[in-house]
């Protein structure tokens, strides 16, 4: 499949082809993108996605790569990164914050440290963008995404037109919503609590420190590999109990910190990773009896 002239000259400044997306996951892996698109503002999104619906090229969306792992093939059609035009940030109330999706989870956070609004300290321990923290249900600690939203602005592939969401409108449930796959988010609304900035940098400050005690860092990993799903264990425990820990697959392997991430440890490939989500799932089915689920997305060829 190739996306004719007229298409990439109309968007030569922001799409380009047979990228390299290792660059994007934070894995450190994956194939090239066939095409990849990095609109600098809605209005040029937009008039791509009219444009695409003449073509109808496959559409992939991707956010900061912190969950995501990308298959050794690549991604065929065009690969959508929201970028700078996309992570802007604003003061609406005392209380009330508008983030584009392509900002960062934890400078949202620090941004409501410095304005006095508390209820977003989690989400300095949380990697990736606001965007994905939404279709994920991001949380840790007893907080999540779904408590502080209030709506969002969507892109539909399929139209090619944007309109807001109320958080009613939406069910959220753990680690995912019923956002449909054919809705680009573009921004949020959110709402937090004035405080004192001392108590809400304290809260975050222990937040932090209880990650970095319990969670592994500098390593190429894109965090919890499994849902923790099954109340009073957590994925990591049952890893553990069916003795699935110590498995490996080439250079991928599994964090002795915290059993439920999985890490390229220098010259993994994805199928490499691929292989050992599945061979700890089976395991645990078959010894534990419980089905684990994916928390990280797997895209690509």
């Amino acid at each position: 499949m190739t996306i004719n002239q007229k298409f990439t000259k109309k968007f030569s400044n922001s799409i380009t082809h047979n990228i390299k997306l290792s660059n994007y996951s934070w894995f450190n892996l994956g194939g090239p993108a066939e095409y990849l698109f990095k609109p600098k503002n809605k209005e040029e999104l937009i008039e791509f996605l009219k444009e695409n619906k003449k073509d109808n090229y496959k559409i992939t969306i991707i956010g900061a790569g912190s969950n995501t792992l990308i298959r050794d093939n690549g991604v065929k059609g065009v690969v959508i990164k929201l970028g700078l035009g996309f992570s802007g940030i604003k003061l609406i109330k005392d209380d009330v914050i508008e983030a584009g999706s392509a900002l960062l989870d934890r400078k949202l956070s620090d941004f409501a440290k410095n304005n006095g609004i508390s209820n977003f300290e989690f989400l300095s321990c949380i990697p990736g963008s606001i965007g994905g923290a939404v279709i994920m249900n991001s949380g840790c600690y007893g907080y999540d995404i779904s408590k502080v939203l209030i709506s969002l602005k969507v892109i539909d592939i399929n139209i090619a037109q944007e309109r807001e969401i109320k958080r009613e409108e939406l069910e959220f449930y753990y680690r995912g919503t019923s956002l449909s796959e054919n809705l680009i988010i573009t921004s949020v609304k959110l709402r937090g609590r004035v405080d004192s900035k001392d108590k809400i940098e304290k809260l975050q400050n222990e937040l932090i420190k209880k990650k970095k005690l319990s969670q592994p860092s500098q390593i190429k990993t894109c965090g919890s590999t499994f849902k923790n799903k099954i109340p009073g264990k957590q994925a990591w425990e049952l890893i553990k109990e069916a003795g699935c820990d110590k498995f490996k697959e080439g250079d991928a392997i599994i964090s002795q910190k915290h059993s439920n991430f999985f890490v390229n440890n220098g010259k993994a490939k994805s199928a490499d990773i691929e292989r050992l989500i599945y061979r700890v799932k089976e395991a645990v089915s078959k010894k534990i009896g419980i089905d684990l689920e994916l928390e990280i997305k797997i895209i690509g060829e």
